[in-house]
């Protein structure tokens, strides 16, 4: 009984041997497209992260920040791992080095 709407499914025919592109061709859209996600992704994503680390490393008192969740305030004391911002007369908080998000030009913290 056959179906108009159901085409017939028939064996295929034997396997193609040997490789189609060649080896090393084979490969060579792989290799340009992680070249482009390299050059375009993964380089500058890292050096932002190394220059984050500079600035972090580089936090003193005084300096006037912004933390990842959105506080601006000034630097009172540095710690190892810890910085007390205040954030104003007479309120401080403590958050990590890593949550400083950037430096202020001085002077910012006056003009708000």
């Amino acid at each position: 009984m056959m179906n108009p709407f159901i085409p017939n499914a028939y064996a295929a025919g034997p396997a193609q041997t040997g490789v189609a592109g060649g080896g090393l061709l084979g490969f060579l859209p792989l290799i340009a497209i992680f070249i482009v996600f390299y050059f375009l992704l993964i380089r500058p994503q890292s050096k932002r992260a190394k220059e984050h680390r500079a600035m972090v490393a580089a936090l003193a008192k005084g300096d006037e920040v912004v933390t990842n969740g959105g506080v601006l305030g000034r630097i009172t004391e540095v710690g190892e791992v810890f910085v007390t911002v205040e954030i104003a007369e007479g309120v401080s908080i403590k958050v990590q080095r890593q949550a400083v998000a950037s430096l202020m030009p001085k002077g910012t913290l006056k003009s708000t």
